[in-house]
């Protein structure tokens, strides 16, 4: 019988949960944007190493008003501030089949909503580029587009892809790049202001489900591929430097911890729905854990807790990584 962890602290809530994310910004770090039913959910969380104890609040709810309101991505703006008067909050979110909605908000009186319609079938995951000016989406319609946020909300750059677009990333060194994960197996690097390939790397098994990319060093991306953790060092592109094999019957989604020096993975896969977390070298998890159902996994930009939502609850756990 395999050896689980469980998780250090739990937020309960009263509906499933169908995504969230964790805030990266400096002055909004503890804020998360969780997706239910019906509407977004606002939590501000407080860890131990900052107050003493776990802690939450729930903030504000944003009314999803669309019948197929079901929310599978969503990422903050990089102009999100808790350290301003009044709050400004700004959050996409991919819903439904296809739509992205911006969501506006002080966390008080004032909320609005406004729409990005463009694509032909279902969003897979959206991210802010270009310091905020533009918002990227990839979609099954096999297309990475980029959207004009800074005026008026529209279509301004299209990448034509081979497959399914499943993941798209910044970086907070290099904000006109854009990485750009394919279903077949295929991760591009684009510059967004010349509309050129910068390099692109093929994984030696498919589907690819997730990519994403080191904020601690640039040229180390990793992708989940038919249940395997590939990774490259794109100043060697042409074979992985590394890969693992992790979830036997296929996987879900990866992230990479974001600010330590030693590289940490968190992935989610099959069999039985299982989070694990690795450092980048080793084959050994530092954290094994079954999970009820998948509705996302983040890393806490501050401290090095990985999070995992299943069913009606936000796991957190302690990673003891360098």
């Amino acid at each position: 019988m395999r050896a689980t962890t469980d998780p250090d602290h739990t937020i309960l809530l009263n509906e499933s949960i169908s995504s969230y994310e964790i805030c990266s910004n400096d002055f909004a770090y503890n804020l998360i944007c969780v997706a239910q039913k019906k509407h977004l959910s606002l939590i501000l969380i407080s860890l131990p190493e900052e107050s003493g104890e776990f802690m939450w609040n729930h903030v504000q709810d944003l009314e999803i008003a669309e019948k197929d309101a079901r929310c599978h991505a969503i990422a903050f703006s990089p102009d999100t501030s808790l350290n301003c008067t009044p709050n400004k909050v700004t959050i996409c979110a991919a819903i439904g089949l296809r739509d992205i909605k911006l969501f506006h908000t002080d966390l008080n009186q004032y909320s609005g909503v406004q729409s990005l319609q463009g694509h032909s079938d279902y969003v897979n995951d959206i991210a802010w580029v270009c310091e905020g000016e533009l918002l990227a989406s990839v979609s099954d319609d096999f297309t990475c587009k980029f959207w004009n946020i800074s005026t008026d909300l529209q279509n301004v750059i299209t990448f034509c892809l081979s497959s399914a677009g499943m993941s798209v990333k910044c970086h907070p060194e290099d904000t006109n790049k854009v990485l750009v994960a394919e279903k077949r197996g295929i991760v591009h690097l684009y510059n967004v202001r010349s509309k050129q390939t910068v390099v692109s790397v093929e994984s030696p098994k498919f589907p690819l489900m997730s990519a994403d990319w080191a904020h601690s060093n640039r040229l180390f991306v990793t992708a989940l591929a038919g249940g395997d953790i590939v990774t490259w060092d794109l100043s060697r592109p042409l074979t992985p430097v590394d890969v693992k094999q992790v979830h036997e019957d296929g996987g879900r989604t990866v992230r990479l911890s974001p600010g330590s020096s030693e590289i940490a993975m968190a992935s989610i896969g099959r069999p039985d729905l299982t989070l694990k977390v690795f450092v980048a070298k080793s084959t050994v998890p530092l954290i094994e854990s079954p999970l009820k159902t998948y509705g996302g996994l983040a890393w806490h930009h501050r401290l090095p807790y990985i999070s995992a939502a299943s069913d009606r609850k936000l796991y957190f756990w302690k990673v003891q990584i360098k």
